[in-house]
């Protein structure tokens, strides 16, 4: 990631899909690449993504929308979360925190 001074192998950040009956089917890659290419997208059953939200306490719920692709789309809590090497719950960023405070908490950290 940039701004890390050197140490971004040290972090791997990840997208986790909410949406695997779509997901799956595409490329996560492509999709996580528009937004920083170290991102690495994994999306899985539905039994594995209920198990993933609800470890992180993540609400999501499926709304029928005739305008959207698919006819529907998802709607989902959304933050970042920083998980220590080993597995360790660290800090939960809120969904708009600027990319600054994020980057001065990892270099604090690392």
């Amino acid at each position: 990631m940039d701004g890390l001074g050197g140490q971004a192998d040290l972090v791997q950040p990840l997208f986790i899909s909410i949406d695997p009956t779509r997901d799956r089917g595409l490329e996560l890659a492509e999709y996580t690449a528009a937004f920083h290419p170290s991102i690495l997208g994994l999306a899985g059953e539905e039994a594995q993504t209920r198990a993933a939200a609800g470890s992180f306490r993540i609400l999501y719920e499926r709304e029928n929308n005739s305008g959207a692709p698919d006819g529907y789309t998802m709607a989902h809590s959304a933050s970042l979360y920083l998980i220590g090497p080993d597995g360790d719950w660290l800090r939960q960023f809120s969904y708009g925190t600027p990319a600054s405070e994020n980057l001065n908490d990892l270099k604090q950290r690392l």
